[in-house]
């Protein structure tokens, strides 16, 4: 019996968002697997930063970084082309960018709305589309979309947040039902409730925090690193007949009332 292949060496992965936070950290991880990186984000100063940090430890030549808007859709379209003349084929795209809102539905604005709505759904759209035109002419690619918990779950303050992940689980299954004939495989990572820079808050938060234990079977906050080992699975070919999933990594808080 072959054993899948888990070796992602040398395959071109783009990461949106990916200048901090979870995209960064997945960004490391799938260098750290041997894959090529290419960083993606708006501040032109903290991309570069972060890519020169991961470029040191990885070589110049395996960290690449672009800075465009995913929410615009013909500086999207440019970036991927752009990427795919100077650094080569993208073979993965981890759709990773996105915003909180937090305010009651009642009080949300139809701008705040939009802006989350735009940033967190239809930039999936945008970067996916420009990425899968190439992908499907070729007969092979990956797409993975950064979900969240609360794709499946809601709670107060943070609708228009929850309303983009929800749909961007069914733009993965949508995904799927239109490119996996064509050789693609669509998947999506739900992460739970992770300890980073922006959920600092939060942590600190007692009422909160204890919340979170008491609510996580695994009574503990994830940590980004947590994220790495499915998203090197599923840039990999171990997971090539895997399409259309969301893999929940939460600790086990979307299985239990």
């Amino acid at each position: 019996m072959t054993i899948p292949s888990f070796d992602i060496t040398d395959r071109i992965v783009l990461v949106t968002g990916s200048s901090r936070g979870i995209g960064r950290t997945i960004a490391e991880g799938l260098a750290e697997a041997g894959a090529r990186i290419v960083l993606n984000g708006t501040n032109s100063e903290r991309l570069e930063s972060a890519r020169a940090e991961l470029a040191a430890v990885h070589g110049n030549d395996r960290i690449h970084a672009y800075a465009f808007d995913v929410t615009d859709d013909a500086a999207s379209e440019a970036s991927v082309a752009t990427i795919e003349d100077e650094v080569g084929p993208i073979e993965v795209l981890f759709n990773n960018a996105g915003v909180q809102h937090r305010e009651p539905l009642l009080d949300v604005s139809l701008d705040d709305w939009a802006r989350v709505i735009t940033t967190n759904l239809t930039s999936a759209f945008i970067v996916g589309r420009a990425v899968a035109r190439r992908m499907t002419h070729r007969g092979s690619g990956k797409i993975v979309n950064i979900c969240s918990i609360q794709s499946d779950l809601a709670r107060p303050t943070i609708g228009p947040y929850t309303a983009s992940k929800g749909g961007l689980r069914n733009l993965t299954r949508a995904m799927t039902a239109e490119w996996a004939g064509k050789g693609l495989q669509v998947n999506a990572i739900a992460p739970g409730y992770i300890h980073t820079e922006m959920t600092q808050a939060l942590v600190d938060d007692e009422n909160f925090n204890g919340w979170v234990l008491r609510r996580t079977p695994a009574t503990r906050w994830g940590k980004p690193t947590d994220l790495v080992g499915p998203a090197v699975w599923l840039a990999s070919d171990a997971s090539a007949f895997v399409n259309g999933q969301v893999v929940f990594v939460d600790g086990g808080m979307s299985v239990v009332v």
